[in-house]
């Protein structure tokens, strides 16, 4: 299984970056839009629309507060031949208005792991731009 993990350092306090990640249903306003277009929730499953009209399914495996992480796993709708893919937020402080984002995840076939890898650093991107603008 290919790994790929993306760790970023915020401009933002930790706390509220935490609140927006673990805000399953506003990934389209709070961390990523124009990349998400709508987020709809419906008990442990979150569907993500896309440009272009994509959905994606996804399950939420955990949320918790006290390690400040969120795991997810992507089951259907994937633009990419995927069998697997699962990974986590974890929200680390790093001293007053700053913090890290670990964004780890697991893909299958390992093959697709470079073209995982660019479309995690660039939401990542994307969700540091946005947490600090807020």
């Amino acid at each position: 299984m290919a790994t790929i993990v993306e760790d970023v350092l915020i401009e933002a306090d930790a706390d509220e970056v935490w609140d927006a990640i673990r805000d399953v249903g506003a990934v389209h306003e709070r961390l990523i839009p124009d990349y998400v277009l709508d987020t709809r929730v419906d008990g442990g499953v979150r569907y993500l629309t896309m440009p272009g009209g994509a959905v994606i399914r996804e399950l939420t495996v955990g949320i918790d507060d006290d390690l400040r992480r969120l795991a997810y796993s992507a089951v259907e709708g994937f633009e990419l031949p995927l069998t697997h893919h699962h990974a986590s937020f974890r929200v680390l402080p790093e001293g007053p208005g700053r913090c890290r984002l670990l964004w780890t995840t697991d893909v299958l076939p390992h093959e697709m792991a470079e073209q995982v890898r660019l479309r995690v650093s660039r939401g990542a991107q994307v969700m540091k731009q946005t947490l600090e603008c807020a």
